[in-house]
């Protein structure tokens, strides 16, 4: 049996999910059965094509490189989150994640797609990378999804809203292709969601145009707002705030027991850990709860707390 999980972020989350895997090398007795890391997904900012939740930031070629080979030497791709549901022709061009996409391109990391622009331009220059369908499309019709999976994609992560519509989900034809996000922050049945996702969008190109422009100047969003009105609406949105504690009140909400009980005897084996943003104690507190036995969390727990304070990733007066 593989459990395959789907970890955030091979940037802000850097060490942490490299403390991690190491444990999951040492100490695989804590480990649920078949637990495997499938991928990190995120990405180096300021990518432009970044879609999903924003991130700040500015990485350096060097640094790309070191990212790239630390967890490709492991055997765990990178899959990059051009979710960005807003971009235009002339964005295709961008010169850093163009970068990124060529300093990635040995044949194992991947991408998620939204923007049927983008996903033809990376099939057609860049063929090698596997790509993967977003939940951000929002595919809640039942033919749909079942459409979208038939298609060239090597995943295709469904959108949460249909996480415990097992009416559904039992007819989707492959569900080895089908990723499952487990701990959603976002409200069932959002009617902002793809607005936010939009907002997004416009303010990740926003960013990266400012950082280019003027990389010594902190980037506001005022005018951005001024220009797009509707941003505003989503700003004050505190959904990716919830804690692990917090997400398990949501009817959408998968426990660990529903993954190896429910899903996996369906034939669902990928499963998505969110938290691109989420501080790295609450994230913790997910790969906890997903991944490790019941009665190894605390010493898992302490085991990583101590690595981390090794590494120096947190202070114990944190």
């Amino acid at each position: 049996m593989k459990v395959k999980f789907h970890l955030p972020d091979f940037t802000g989350h850097f060490m942490f999910n490299l403390v991690f895997i190491e444990m999951l090398k040492k100490c695989p007795e804590y480990f649920r059965e078949g637990v495997e890391i499938a991928s990190i997904y995120g990405v180096f900012p300021p990518s432009l094509w970044n879609g999903g939740r924003m991130q700040k930031g500015v990485f350096s070629k060097k640094d790309i490189k070191a990212v790239i080979n630390t967890f490709n030497e492991r055997g765990i791709p990178l899959r990059f989150t051009f979710t960005n549901p807003m971009l235009e022709k002339k964005h295709l061009s961008d010169d850093f994640c163009n970068m990124v996409m060529n300093l990635a391109n040995n044949g194992l990391n991947e991408v998620i797609v939204v923007s049927p622009l983008l996903e033809d331009y990376i099939r057609k220059n860049y063929p090698k990378y596997k790509i993967t369908s977003s939940t951000c499309k929002r595919i809640t019709d039942p033919d749909a999804l079942c459409s979208e999976v038939k298609k060239d994609y090597n995943i295709v992560v469904i959108d949460y809203d249909l996480n415990n519509r097992f009416d559904i989900l039992e007819k989707i034809p492959d569900k080895e292709k089908c990723e499952i996000l487990v701990n959603a922050c976002c409200d069932p049945a959002c009617k902002r969601r793809s607005a936010h996702y939009e907002s997004i969008g416009l303010q990740q190109i926003a960013y990266a145009n400012h950082v280019r422009k003027y990389p010594e100047s902190t980037f506001r969003i005022d005018s951005l707002v001024s220009e797009h009105p509707e941003i505003k609406q989503v700003l004050g949105c505190r959904c990716m705030e919830r804690t692990i504690f917090d997400i398990k009140n949501l009817r959408t909400h998968i426990t660990p027991d529903d993954i190896w009980e429910k899903y996996v005897p369906m034939g669902f084996s990928q499963f998505k850990i969110e938290g691109r943003t989420i501080h790295m104690l609450n994230l913790m507190e997910h790969y906890l709860y997903y991944m490790i036995k019941p009665e190894c969390k605390e010493e898992a727990r302490f085991i990583l707390l101590k690595q981390l304070v090794v590494n120096k990733v947190l202070s114990i007066n944190e």
